[in-house]
């Protein structure tokens, strides 16, 4: 009996471990041919759409700031833009990632173009140059840019340089606390790491280049410089999931606020780019503000959430369709609040429940031209009101 025992034994163990090595090779993908691609809308022109970039993400979720500048870095890039005839006051420097084997590169629109200097119309760069890690410097094209999420697109001849392009993940999974790193040349210190977390996501914040706010945008704590501007925050896996954009402080130094659009929104920006040179997005022409339940208690709203329409642009789409804004100005709890309008709780269907859940569904799921359904509660009843939605102008001001 006690061979029989010992090989029941020795056969469990060899299928347990069988077991545990099937395991490991499935996590670390070696089971299954997963390829992380640059996805993309099939929008207007897909032969002119970036070629996916076939890079797997790191294996295992611990948080590794080595491994990631190790397999990251030589796809992130100094940019050095000149405008005019150069000179000090005609350069500007911020950084990009490859994310296409064809030689698309992303990078903010206010590292290539004046956007974001406050002198109107944005204006490219007259000259743009892309230096990789091993110092070696080539001329880049500017595709285009979108100064709503402030994106640019560049393009360089990949047979000037080996390229390592860079897996892009999912902003929108994106969690408060989770660890990032940074990669970028902050003050022209090429290739520098930073690392932090998230320390909030979902922001609505003043845009540099437009005057709309960007939506959704990430918030880190790792120091975020001048010449970061248009680097790439990775995930733990090593995925982009956003481009690094701003900082908030009140010297001019990294304060351990700073800012990055989503990959999501610069992936769409991107798409448009590439197909057409130009982007477009959606437009209403109304302004809101959330409702809150004491703000609903105080001022008698039948729904306890939503965006109240605090005012309606004359001509636009919004006031076209009949949506009306707010007719007075009160104080509650120290907040100036614009009441009287159309209370918005859904669009196509979809549930409003604050003033960024409007922004978000305009700029991400609507288009210009499209017929959006917008749900109001408007004196105590809900409506149904159809929008025929216009091309978001340059200047929401404009008549």
């Amino acid at each position: 009996m006690r061979p029989r025992v010992l090989a029941t034994v020795a056969a469990g163990s060899a299928l347990a471990g069988a077991a545990l090595i099937l395991l490991v090779a499935w996590a670390a993908g070696w089971l299954h041919n997963t390829k992380h691609t640059v996805v993309v809308e099939q929008d207007p022109a897909p032969a002119q759409i970036a070629t996916p970039a076939r890079v797997r993400p790191l294996i295992g979720s611990d948080f590794d700031p080595a491994a990631i500048y190790r397999s990251r870095s030589p796809g992130v890039v100094t940019i050095y833009s000149i405008y005019g005839s150069g000179g000090a006051d005609g350069a500007a420097q911020g950084s990009g990632f490859v994310v296409a084997a064809d030689g698309v590169i992303l990078t903010n629109s206010h590292v290539i173009t004046t956007a974001g200097d406050g002198a109107g119309v944005a204006r490219a760069a007259t000259s743009v140059y892309v230096e990789f890690q091993d110092r070696d410097r080539v001329k880049a094209r500017i595709v285009g840019w979108d100064v709503f999420d402030d994106v640019g697109v560049l393009r360089v001849d990949p047979q000037e340089h080996r390229l390592e392009p860079l897996p892009l993940g999912n902003s929108s999974s994106v969690l408060v606390g989770e660890p990032v790193a940074a990669i970028g040349s902050p003050f022209g210190n090429e290739n520098s790491l930073a690392v932090g977390v998230v320390s909030a996501t979902l922001r609505s914040i003043e845009s540099l280049t437009s005057q709309y706010n960007l939506v959704d945008a990430i918030q880190v704590d790792a120091p975020i410089n001048h010449g970061n501007s248009g680097g790439p925050l990775f995930d733990a896996q090593g995925r982009v999931i956003g481009i690094n954009a701003q900082i908030r402080t009140d010297n001019g130094n990294a304060e351990g606020v700073g800012f990055a659009v989503p990959i999501n929104a610069a992936r769409r920006s991107m798409t448009q780019l590439l197909a057409k040179g130009k982007v477009s997005y959606a437009y209403v022409g109304i302004t809101s503000a959330d409702l809150t339940p004491g703000l609903a208690r105080k001022f008698g709203y039948p729904v306890r959430y939503g965006a109240v329409i605090t005012s309606v642009r004359p001509g636009s789409p919004g006031d076209k369709a009949g949506l009306l804004g707010g007719t007075e100005e009160r104080d509650f709890n120290g907040l100036a609040f614009t009441y009287g309008g159309d209370v918005l709780v859904a669009i196509d269907g979809r549930p409003v429940r604050n003033a960024n859940d409007v922004s978000r569904a305009v700029a991400e799921r609507l288009r210009p031209g499209q017929t959006a359904t917008f749900t109001v509660v408007r004196d105590q009843a809900r409506r149904q009101v159809e929008v025929v939605l216009g091309t978001r102008p340059r200047d929401p001001n404009a008549r």
